[in-house]
């Protein structure tokens, strides 16, 4: 029995929330692992009932659960996934991108991942005004570095595809920030001879992902580049909605949709739920990784090839241009798990 924490979200993270359950219970109650799913409470609404966006309660409740599945949340987003992240110490932040049928992707090849450093960079907040100026302090650190490098290599290891990683930085303007992070990459990349290695500068890389985005295997990168590569990687296979996202530490991991909250759309029963049901299916691969749990692999897999499936077949929900609600796309999925 995994103990699973939910945070439910803002938006349409209630509805695609309900998505997820129906299909771990769908799991539970048809294939051979099980799960205690508690819902809890983070972001606006959270903020606006209690006072705090990450309530003590749900801090507690996800320490003592084995993973977590995080819908999105609305303004509040940085004062709860990132102080999760460090909280937790959640340093890899996975997001794959690869070409589904009848998605709008550049091409049907693409099958790439980017590996995020999660902690440091820009993101550690730290800014101040000095006279009439801004200033932010921008951390990067040689440990951190090197362990989001070799997470990396480890990645590329275990993927079936092209074997390389692409180091992503701006050494050229940023010399002692970024020149410590492809340095770093550089030194554990001779701890893995069988991965090809190579650097690439940001920009290269964000017109690349739109040139030739079937080159690219596994990119690691810092924090606000991946945040930001990602979301354009995302883009090319189709959107958002298909993308989905793990944030991993050496002793816990957090799973979501890269998407955000989209309230426009919020109660309408139209939102594709895909990318946090593939939110799902990274979980299983971790809990399957992390207790040696071949049963965790198979289903996750079975998700996978069921959603695949689906959209090959033209099913999809109204907001990609389909007919079908998210009820009624879970629905699809639960009968043909």
């Amino acid at each position: 029995m995994y103990k699973i924490s939910l945070i439910t979200g803002d938006g349409i993270g209630p509805e695609i929330s309900e998505s997820a359950i129906s299909v771990l219970n769908t799991i539970n109650d048809k294939l051979d692992l099980k799960f205690e799913i508690t819902k809890l409470s983070a972001g606006d609404k959270a903020l606006e009932q209690t006072g705090k966006a990450l309530p003590d309660e749900t801090i507690n409740v996800i320490k003592q659960s084995d993973a977590c599945l995080k819908a999105p949340v609305g303004e509040s987003a940085a004062d709860v996934i990132v102080v999760l992240r460090r909280m937790l110490d959640l340093y890899a932040n996975i997001r794959p991108a690869k070409s589904y049928p009848h998605m709008p992707a550049l091409r049907d090849d693409i099958d790439m991942v980017i590996v995020r450093e999660n902690t440091e960079d820009l993101y550690t907040g730290k800014e101040f005004r000095v006279g009439d100026s801004a200033v932010a302090l921008r951390i990067i650190s040689e440990s951190a570095s090197k362990r989001i490098a070799k997470y990396a290599f480890e990645t590329a290891k275990q993927r079936n595809s092209k074997k390389k990683v692409t180091c992503v930085h701006k050494s050229n303007v940023m010399r002692v920030t970024d020149g410590l992070f492809v340095k770093a990459c550089t030194d554990v990349s001779k701890d893995y001879p069988e991965i090809a290695f190579e650097q690439m500068y940001v920009d290269a890389c964000a017109m690349n992902l739109i040139r030739q985005p079937e080159q690219f295997d596994v990119v690691v990168t810092t924090n606000l580049y991946g945040d930001i590569l990602s979301d354009e990687s995302s883009q090319v296979v189709g959107g958002l909605g298909m993308a989905p996202a793990a944030n991993i530490g050496d002793n816990f991991a957090l799973f979501e949709p890269v998407h955000g909250a989209a309230f426009d759309i919020a109660g309408q029963d139209i939102a594709n739920p895909s990318s946090f049901l593939l939110s799902i299916k990274m979980m299983l691969d971790w809990l399957g990784s992390k207790h040696n749990d071949s049963r965790c692999f198979q289903v996750g897999q079975k998700l996978e090839s069921t959603i695949f499936g689906l959209v090959k077949s033209g099913i999809k929900t109204k907001d990609i241009g389909g007919d079908k609600t998210t009820s009624e796309f879970t629905k699809h999925i639960t009968d043909n798990l």
